[in-house]
């Protein structure tokens, strides 16, 4: 889709693409540890069917989309070697007294230009881990705090839709987005949740 893409129509590329981690999107491994936890037990094969993310077995190349004047990734910590220099957003995704306890504690973004770290404690979803669309759906939130900090971006690309979570927010704050994703079940959650009103 890429070469399809008129030159100087996007503003900014703001996705969360594959990275190239092989992710177990099998739920039912976790057994959540303490047993009061339940947003951490496993759930079956989970929202994203147990299934592999398409394009997460091999390594992720973010080559093509640095020529953008405005880049987010997300996972960058999974394929930093291959990026330049740039701001670090961290996502903290959970209170102090949890860190350690269970999986990551924060994602990683990088976002091209400056050098400078940014944080955003964002526990949106953690009563929500069992109803989302996608197994690494981002809060609808952190995505507008992103899109916060480009706030001269009318058009925003996201190449790595999943659920939609970008469209969404772009919906939501009155911009344009590009939305492309290669698997269909998701396409068609990310159209639901750009039909509906409200939608975490």
């Amino acid at each position: 889709m890429l070469p399809k893409l008129p030159a100087g129509c996007v503003d900014l590329v703001l996705s969360d693409p594959p990275y190239g981690m092989n992710n177990n999107t099998d739920n039912s491994r976790f057994s959540g540890g303490k047993a009061g936890n339940i947003s951490k037990r496993g759930n079956g094969p989970g929202t994203g069917g147990g299934q592999p993310i398409v394009g997460d077995d091999k390594p992720f190349d973010p080559l093509p989309w640095l020529a953008f004047p405005a880049v987010v990734l997300w996972g960058a910590n999974h394929f930093a070697a291959r990026l330049p220099v740039g701001t670090t957003i961290v996502w903290i995704k959970r209170n102090d007294k949890a860190f350690g306890s269970f999986l990551s504690d924060a994602e990683i973004a990088w976002e091209k230009g400056g050098c400078g770290v940014f944080c955003r404690r964002d526990l949106s979803m953690t009563a929500h881990t069992r109803e989302r669309c996608h197994p690494n759906q981002k809060p609808l939130s952190l995505i507008k705090w992103c899109l916060d900090r480009h706030d001269n971006a009318c058009v925003v690309l996201d190449p790595f839709a999943g659920s939609g979570t970008t469209g969404r927010a772009c919906k939501d704050l009155g911009r344009s987005c590009l939305m492309i994703e290669i698997e269909e079940r998701y396409c068609e959650i990310a159209a639901n949740r750009l039909r509906q009103e409200v939608l975490f």
